[in-house]
């Protein structure tokens, strides 16, 4: 799979949030990030391309599928890290010393901390994503999801993001939070 067919599967249609845009947007978010070694600007940027390659909205399995297909395509000495990266993305979670980690989820939820405008559209593309299940059942999943990640000690765990997008993303969950009850 070559950078033409990861556009390819980041255009598919049905992808309104999961898409191009949010890849280079996080792209954009990685190239802000200071004190990266070439070798770990590589690492995450394969990550970044490759941690939502693969996005189905009726399944569980996406980070995995999407870190297998990584896996078998990105330089071998990159494959395993590159691998680890991406299945971090299904749950968001990190471990203290885990600095790779730690940028790769605060690049990838960093639209949590956006102004409301944007955060608003982002949420309504998710929402599209979703078009399948019944609007009860997509407020009542929502306010799981995101009551989640509102309680939170903290949502980004890279101490720069944090300091940057903390309180707005807080803002905007509560706003979120409060329109799905």
């Amino acid at each position: 799979m070559n950078r033409e067919e990861l556009v390819a599967a980041y255009t598919a249609p049905g992808r309104h949030y999961h898409n191009l845009t949010h890849i280079e947007d996080c792209l954009g978010a990685l190239a802000r990030v200071d004190n990266l070694s070439a070798a770990e600007r590589e690492i995450l940027s394969e990550a970044i391309w490759w941690h939502d390659v693969v996005y189905d909205a009726t399944r569980s399995d996406n980070e995995e599928l999407g870190a297998h297909l990584a896996e078998q395509h990105v330089r071998e000495d990159l494959r395993q890290e590159v691998g680890r990266l991406i299945r971090l993305t299904q749950t968001h979670d990190v471990q203290p010393d885990d600095r790779l980690g730690a940028i790769l989820i605060s690049i990838d939820l960093s639209i949590l901390g956006v102004e409301p405008a944007r955060y608003d559209a982002y949420a309504a593309a998710i929402r599209q994503e979703f078009i399948h299940v019944p609007e009860a059942d997509y407020r009542a999943g929502s306010a799981k999801v995101l009551g989640r990640f509102a309680a939170r000690p903290v949502i980004f765990p890279d101490a720069v993001f944090a300091a940057r997008y903390d309180r707005q993303a807080r803002e905007n969950l509560a706003r979120e939070l409060a329109s799905l009850r």
